[in-house]
């Protein structure tokens, strides 16, 4: 999908710089690409989706057993058929998020070809999804109290990181330009969901999309994206 900012059409890089976050674990991959393979829709996967819906409702204190079959309209009991406790739940959650979230997503794109600048934007349109940035949001806050969440969202990080060098390095060749690229774009889209500045003749959207597409212009290019 493109966008006309001031007579010049950009690509949508709203869901671009938004790579870092996710595809949704209830929809399929968007702006026309086929779905991400969802895991199976078994009461196990039932209970994985419901622990993830409560964990970007209220964080890891809200992902409690009783509360959970209350929702899914299930025994507790049903629950130890699949899992040894809720440790093991929140350690499946994660392992969910982490296959949705970057594996699947940057497999799909490079599967699916193109440009890096291409890849790098299909991996924001596949990844273009509210509810699971409120997910990914929420791990971000978690891994602030618990040091294993904490090191498997650095590894996650650094996985994204990686993807992002690995593409600006095919059309950049400063080693520092490299790096400032990747940095800006992880921080944009990290970043995006706490900017509530004006944006004086511009969405929030289409200013988003100006910098994203700034950042995945050819090095020493000085005119807009097209």
């Amino acid at each position: 999908m493109a966008s006309a900012i001031r007579g010049t059409v950009v690509p949508d890089l709203y869901g671009t710089v938004y790579f870092i976050y996710t595809v949704s674990y209830k929809s399929n991959a968007i702006n026309g690409g086929g779905p991400i393979p969802a895991i199976a829709r078994t009461t196990r996967a039932r209970w994985i989706e419901a622990g993830l819906d409560a964990l970007a409702r209220g964080g890891p204190d809200a992902v409690r057993v009783e509360t959970l079959a209350a929702e899914l309209g299930v025994t507790k009991g049903g629950f130890y058929g699949y899992f040894d406790g809720r440790p093991a739940l929140l350690t499946e959650m994660l392992d969910e998020w982490e296959r949705r979230c970057t594996k699947a997503v940057i497999a799909q794109a490079d599967a699916e070809g193109g440009t890096p600048a291409d890849r790098i934007r299909r991996v924001g349109q596949l990844t273009y999804s509210e509810d699971f940035q409120r997910i990914d949001l929420a791990i971000r806050a978690w891994a602030h109290h618990d040091r294993s969440v904490a090191a498997r969202l650095h590894a996650i990080d650094n996985e994204r990181m990686d993807f992002l060098r690995k593409m600006f390095g095919t059309f950049v060749t400063d080693p520092d330009e490299i790096e400032a690229r990747s940095t800006l774009m992880f921080g944009l889209a990290i970043g995006r969901h706490f900017i509530v500045a004006d944006h004086p003749g511009y969405t929030k959207r289409e200013a988003i999309q100006l910098a994203g597409e700034f950042l995945l212009r050819p090095s020493g290019t000085n005119s807009s994206a097209g």
